[in-house]
């Protein structure tokens, strides 16, 4: 199982590969648009740079930001153009009937597609016969429909198993940690994550308490009390 960073946010992008766990990054043009408005790509190409600086070849999603097919495909080209020296770059197009010949148009090519707002088995399915290299599930969104996500994420990895498909199913829309705990435990190959998290999974009160307790005895072991050392004066 792999974590891969959901952001576009340099800072935070940074944080996570100092740690060493990030196995991919994801971005989305709404995450996009938090960030300071400037060009896109030269922020994309300072997002790279910050991987190349930690030595990082994982692999990157941009995504398109249309929805006209046509436009998805242009847009495409010119990201494989523009970001073409990274050789881990991968193309996020939604899933739909029309853009199913984008994601077959970019496998033709080897260029690698992640077909993201999967929100149903078929859809993913779809997506993968298409050619996508990874198919993204949304969990949360999975669920505000009153589906369960983790049948949805079980069922399709149940069925690329059974195929022995080559695409790897990516679980985004994470809103709680129990959302990467059941994600996991349901068969996802990714997890894609708001860097916010991370810290919690690293986090325990209980891991604190035992931390403090042997810090402190140890100090009381190294440092006798002042009327030991009077004593012994």
């Amino acid at each position: 199982m792999k974590l891969f960073v959901d952001t576009a946010n340099l800072a935070e992008l940074e944080d996570c590969l100092r740690r060493g766990f990030p196995s991919g990054v994801t971005t989305n043009p709404a995450i996009m648009s938090k960030e300071k408005r400037r060009d896109f790509r030269e922020h994309i190409r300072d997002m790279i740079n910050m991987l190349k600086k930690y030595d990082s070849q994982i692999p990157l999603s941009v995504e398109v930001y249309s929805t006209d097919p046509t436009e998805m495909l242009e847009q495409a080209e010119n990201f494989v153009n523009d970001f073409g020296d990274y050789p881990a770059l991968n193309v996020k197009i939604p899933i739909g009937w029309n853009e199913l010949t984008v994601i077959a148009a970019l496998a033709r090519r080897n260029i690698p597609v992640n077909c993201t707002c999967c929100m149903s088995y078929n859809q993913a399915i779809m997506a993968a016969r298409a050619g996508a290299k990874y198919v993204s599930l949304f969990w949360g969104r999975i669920r505000d429909i009153g589906y369960d996500a983790g049948h949805v994420v079980s069922q399709t990895a149940a069925t690329f198993r059974s195929w022995n498909s080559s695409s790897e199913i990516i679980v985004g829309s994470i809103r709680h940690i129990a959302d990467i705990n059941e994600a996991i435990q349901a068969g996802a190959d990714i997890l894609t994550v708001p860097p916010k998290f991370f810290p919690q999974l690293c986090g325990h009160p209980k891991t604190d308490e035992a931390v403090q307790q042997f810090v402190d005895e140890f100090r009381k072991w190294q440092d006798p009390p002042t009327t030991l050392k009077r004593a012994a004066a």
